[in-house]
């Protein structure tokens, strides 16, 4: 070949490696913290196992054996025994629930789009130092200053209400003297919610796409017009899930509604008397310590139908979440 034949012959093209192929080194921290925290998460799911089985397991003598040798069942059947139980937790949460969403949503939207900065910063701050209050003391200041308080309130309520046809079914009956009702517990179980069900939607709220928000004002719409037309629409899977956990807080509390309620295994839909249904963690709370042997395991089952129901109410926030976090940006 001659030179000039040389110097035109076109040169082979460098070797490349295929991008797939490429591994990165693997630092030792990165090694140790992907380590720990898969670690973590099959320790999370070893323990829900573990208790899973241990519930399933004391509960079955329960389920199965002679209700008439069941010093907790007292002769009548399991169910037939939960099922009082099952509607007074579920009947507090939801009240619960039912007051304390629209107070959570609007403070949360204070904070994230009215308040000044400052303001904001603050509310914030007492917003999560809120639920770092033990239950025990949400307890005492519902039986001993909130009952006595809302006490005149209920007196009024039934007076004005009590006899309309289907307010009567909620505030109708006698009164309780005490205060001590359903009411209440529900009452101090929606201050206890309130924290968590804030944070969450005050986090989503400002997730809200500023593009959407500025489009929104950009064409004329008030403060609230852009509220209600891109940050609520944006947020409400937010708000769904942060009402889910809520509700699984309520379901599971046990001090505050103990030391409030003093409740009895009815069924019973009338807010303001002195007989008031009880939920399954402050029967557990109130029976076991004079509980003994098959009575133990009747306990334990109940405790094993609100492990299902909280675990029901989480994971279909989890959904709701998983749902909408192509949109936010969550993981």
């Amino acid at each position: 070949m001659s030179t000039s034949e040389k110097a035109t012959a076109p040169e082979a093209p460098p070797s490349s490696t295929p991008a797939g192929s490429i591994k990165a080194k693997k630092r030792p921290g990165d090694i140790a913290f992907s380590g720990t925290a898969l670690g973590a998460g099959i320790l999370i799911l070893l323990v829900l196992a573990a208790t899973a089985f241990f519930l399933i397991g004391q509960s079955i003598p329960a389920m199965t054996g002679d209700p008439a040798e069941n010093p907790i069942l007292d002769g009548e059947s399991f169910w037939s025994f939960v099922g009082p139980l099952i509607f007074g937790t579920l009947w507090s949460s939801l009240i619960a629930l039912v007051i304390a969403t629209p107070i959570a949503v609007g403070i949360a939207l204070f904070i994230s789009h009215y308040a000044p900065r400052r303001l904001a910063a603050l509310l914030g701050y007492v917003v999560d130092l809120l639920a770092a209050v033990p239950s025990v003391v949400f307890g005492l200041w519902g039986a001993i200053f909130f009952s006595n308080f809302l006490q005149p309130f209920y007196v009024w309520l039934n007076g004005a209400v009590g006899s309309w046809p289907v307010f009567s079914l909620f505030f109708g009956g006698q009164v309780s003297p005490t205060g001590n009702t359903i009411l209440t517990a529900s009452l101090v179980l929606a201050v206890m919610i309130l924290p968590i069900m804030t944070a969450i939607c005050r986090e989503v709220f400002l997730q809200t796409p500023k593009l959407h928000e500025e489009a929104a004002l950009a064409l004329g719409a008030t403060r609230w017009e852009m509220v209600t037309m891109a940050v609520l629409p944006f947020a409400r899977g937010g708000m769904v899930s942060g009402a889910m956990l809520g509700l699984g807080r309520a379901l599971g509390e046990t001090m505050a509604v103990t030391m409030v309620l003093s409740g009895s295994p009815i069924i019973i839909l009338q807010l303001l008397q002195s007989g008031n249904p009880l939920t399954i963690p402050a029967n557990i709370a109130l029976d076991f310590p004079e509980a003994y042997g098959t009575g133990v395991n009747a306990l334990i089952a109940t405790g094993l139908i609100l492990f299902i129901v909280t675990f029901i109410v989480n994971a279909i926030a989890r959904w709701i979440v998983n749902r909408r976090a192509e949109f936010s940006g969550a993981n």
